[in-house]
This record gives C-alpha cells, structure tokens and sequence, in this order.
C-alpha cells in the first residue's frame, strides 16, 4: 500500500504544475477572450470577428500598458493611484501582496532584494539562507539601523512567512548563487535547485 501511494504521489507530484499552469493560462485566456472579444464583437462587423482576437488585444494592451509606463506622467499616475490603494485600510493588504508577488514574477527580484547571503547562527554550524533588504537606513529610527547594519530577511520555506533581522555586515556571508536560485532554494526547503549539467 506504502508503495502504491508513493507511485501515486510522484504521479501527482510530476502533473500538478503543469495542469495548475495550463489552468491558470486558460482561466487568462478565456477572460480576455470573454471580455475583450465582447467589446471587440459589438464594435466590429460580425464578419469581421474571428475568434481569438480578444486574447490578441488583451496582449497589445499589456504590451500597450508597459510602453506607456515609460513614460514619466503615466508612472506618476499609476504611483498616485497605488498611493490611494494604500490608504484603504483592507485593499492596502490585498493590492500590496498581489504586488509585490507580481514585482517578483516579473523579474523585480532584483530592486527587492539586493544581494543572497548566508546568516551563521552564534556559536554553531548553522546557517540560514537570507536576502539583504536595507543598507541604507535613512529616515527611519537611530536604533533601527546605523552604518554598519543591514537588513536581511529570512524566509521560511514554502512562503509560511519569515523574520526581518538587522545585522551587522560582519555577520553576514555572500551567498555566491543567483537571487532567483536562492530565492527558490529557500521556499522549497531545499528541495528546488538548479543544477549545472553535467
């Protein structure tokens, strides 16, 4: 029986990312198809609509979006309204999670976290894995940090949450791996990491 669930396990373990992906980029693809193609149908020609074209403008639109980010009003546009968002006190949670997951997807990993390090525990061989926040402290409390203090935030495994230390930069090592690799090493406990061909 031990067996049998095992076999079913890895079974399940192997289809369970792909099946959640593909979901998730029909779920997409059909709400852009629903809601855009609508639009798209009441404006143009019956003969005219081929279906798809809402999944097609839901693209141009994205790509539209990130070319006018670009452009200095429209990004203190959407800063001015992501501003409002935080002022409300249970959309301010909402709209900064979703955020920040997305800021990481997007490859923004890089302007969250600055650098992968290692953080030995006193008097041990322990380490854990963590990712340097803060080295600059100004306009926060005196007692929060100083010159030779940096903010380093450890993860616990699988996004349960995590703790935000401020250490000295003594006590920290470089973590010689890519923020993306490490970042992934942590979550999955160590189970998920990129291995170099042989």
């Amino acid at each position: 029986m031990r067996r049998i669930s095992r076999t079913f396990l890895t079974g399940l373990a192997a289809i369970l990312p792909v099946a959640i992906t593909l979901a998730l980029l029909w779920w997409l693809g059909s709400t852009a198809e629903q809601v855009l193609g609508g639009l798209l149908q009441t404006v143009l020609p019956e003969l005219l609509y081929v279906p798809g074209m809402g999944i097609l403008a839901g693209v141009g639109l994205l790509f539209g979006l990130g070319i006018l980010l670009q452009a200095y009003v429209v990004r203190w546009l959407f800063g001015w309204m992501e501003g409002l968002m935080q002022r409300i006190p249970v959309v301010k949670t909402i709209h900064g999670t979703v955020r920040d997951v997305t800021r990481l997807l997007s490859g923004d990993i890089h302007n969250q976290f600055g650098q992968a390090v290692l953080v030995p525990f006193p008097g041990s061989d322990i380490k854990l894995v963590g990712f340097v926040t803060r080295e600059d402290f100004d306009g926060l409390p005196d007692n929060l940090g100083g010159s030779r203090t940096v903010a380093v935030y450890l993860p616990m495994s699988y996004q349960i949450g995590g703790y935000t230390l401020m250490l000295p930069r003594d006590r920290i090592e470089p973590l010689d791996l890519p923020l993306e690799d490490a970042m992934r090493y942590a979550l999955t406990a160590g189970v998920s990491a990129r291995q170099e061909p042989q």
